[in-house]
């Protein structure tokens, strides 16, 4: 799978996710994708509507078979919640009562604490159609909420168990802004393999006749030169420049490259290694 490594280590940790009564095989096989992807191992899963073992939830797991072969089925919530410490239950609707609420990044912060210290946390998530029930709600330490579209707030369970485990692994990074990897260093290419291009660049042109009319040449030159000197070309993105500009000066539909060396090329070739007078002759 791309993205996959089986050579590095997997992270099998953290808060047990709780399904309540799911529906749909589907959707608990995303839901273990998802806390793959950023660490989560521990699923539990209370009264699945479909029975489990359930083979289209291993199927759209897409891989994630440790989570899949870890899940632990309880008849009732409080069965599911009996040895934890600390709980959160999720919801996309204002609740009654006297519970603290919070958003999905103050609470993946909290659950990062608490299971640094030793506690045994959990994140609770509804059913597809219609979420938690008060009660069940009432179970939980704490409420977490996403600040969704008002008009359109419901979240399919996979993309709800997603937010919160990313929330979770960011909030173990030293900077949560640090990208898991970074682009190679770019290394500026010296000014004699940039002047190279612009010249060679500028030769194709004015066999072309593009410095039209002449008195305007040079600053038009000026102009090329400025547009082709900003970007700070590696010497590999000259190459490739290179390249194609050769392919445009020296050939043509009717002299394609690989099927004659126009004499403008061998000339090129011949000036490159301190040849010219003899290609002349």
């Amino acid at each position: 799978m791309a993205g996959t490594d089986r050579e590095k280590v997997l992270i099998q940790e953290g808060p047990a996710v709780i399904l309540v009564e799911p529906q749909l095989g589907e959707n608990i096989g995303m839901v273990a994708r998802a806390m793959a992807n950023f660490g989560l191992a521990e699923l539990r899963i209370v009264n699945p509507r479909d029975g489990w073992p359930n083979e289209k939830a291993r199927s759209a797991a897409s891989k994630a078979d440790h989570v899949i072969d870890g899940v632990r089925v309880f008849d009732t919530l409080p069965e599911a919640l009996a040895d934890l410490n600390y709980v959160i239950a999720t919801t996309a609707r204002e609740r009654d009562g006297f519970k603290p609420v919070r958003g999905p990044v103050e609470a993946g912060r909290i659950l990062r604490g608490r299971f640094q210290s030793g506690q045994r946390t959990g994140i609770m998530f509804g059913r597809e159609r219609f979420g938690l029930y008060n009660e069940e709600v009432g179970l939980a330490d704490e409420i977490v909420t996403f600040p969704v579209n008002p008009a359109f707030a419901s979240l399919n369970i996979a993309q709800a168990v997603l937010l919160m485990s990313y929330e979770w692994m960011k909030a173990g990074m030293e900077n949560e802004l640090e990208p898991a990897f970074r682009a190679p260093e770019i290394v500026t290419a010296p000014k004699v393999a940039l002047q190279g291009m612009i010249e060679h660049l500028e030769d194709a042109l004015d066999v072309r006749g593009y410095f039209r009319p002449t008195a305007k040449k040079p600053k038009m030159v000026d102009n090329l030169r400025a547009v082709l000197t900003r970007p700070g070309f590696s010497e590999a993105e000259i190459k490739v420049l290179r390249g194609i500009i050769a392919s445009l000066d020296y050939y043509s539909p009717k002299e394609p490259r690989g099927g004659s060396y126009p004499e403008r090329k061998a000339k090129a070739d011949a000036k490159a290694h301190g040849q010219e007078s003899k290609a002349d002759d």
